[in-house]
């Protein structure tokens, strides 16, 4: 238990990496924003916070709270991955409105939105599979406290993906629409994994399935722009996902 005392503490990166990337995309039109969205943003945000106090409650001689907060944590892992998905079709829906006045998306085609939404179906199913083995091994403290945290690098992606875009596209805004959107996906990507590894090194778990889960999952969201060009991706997509 010792080696995880300082654990909350690093635990407020991640979660200020995904409050810097999602803060234009959410606050920036925070009343434009679906319920949906809403309700999304703040569990993935309570989820993060979870992981920051429950590290804390069970190295400073509060087991009773820690398994507390722990049942009530399983009933908001829930709620991040079925409120993910469930938004799912507004990926499905924006590829119609881009086809409608593709000018006012520029770079922004619709392979993107498909890509988007068929990594998201990948990532939150490793994150529900997370969860799942953190409640297995859940007296097992050195593996239920790692696949817990790696659900941090399986779900950043959207948040910090979309902040560096944003960034990204502000800083190109002269060359609009001719603007590699890929490009700041992939900056992201190094960056969660970079993350990801330093953290497995510095708690020795970079041989843990949990950490090969997460790298993974965050490598292939490389495949991002060829998976959502596939014409029978997107043919799958729009038959399951319906508004």
């Amino acid at each position: 238990m010792l080696k995880y005392k300082s654990l909350h503490k690093w635990m407020v990166i991640p979660m200020i990496f995904m409050q810097l990337g999602i803060y234009r995309d959410y606050w920036g039109d925070f009343t434009e924003n679906a319920w949906a969205v809403h309700i999304h943003y703040w569990t993935g945000t309570i989820w993060y916070i979870y992981l920051i106090i429950q590290p804390y409650f069970a190295t400073h001689g509060q087991m009773p709270r820690h398994r507390t907060n722990g049942i009530i944590g399983m009933f908001l892992a829930g709620g991040v991955c079925l409120t993910a998905l469930g938004m799912m079709h507004r990926d499905i829906a924006t590829t119609d409105l881009i086809m409608k006045d593709p000018a006012r998306f520029g770079p922004f085609q619709p392979w993107f939105f498909f890509g988007v939404a068929a990594v998201e179906i990948v990532m939150m199913s490793a994150f529900g599979f997370a969860i799942i083995k953190s409640i297995i091994h859940r007296k097992q403290i050195e593996n239920h406290a790692w696949w817990l945290i790696s659900t941090v690098f399986l779900i950043m992606m959207p948040a910090l993906g979309r902040g560096v875009q944003n960034v990204y596209v502000g800083i190109n805004r002269s060359d609009w629409p001719n603007i590699n959107i890929m490009t700041p996906i992939y900056i992201a990507q190094f960056m969660i994994i970079g993350m990801l590894l330093l953290g497995a090194w510095k708690y020795g778990k970079l041989r843990h399935p949990a950490t090969y889960l997460a790298l993974a999952v965050n490598l292939f969201i490389f495949l991002l722009e060829p998976i959502g060009r596939s014409e029978a991706v997107q043919h799958f997509l729009r038959s399951i996902i319906k508004g």
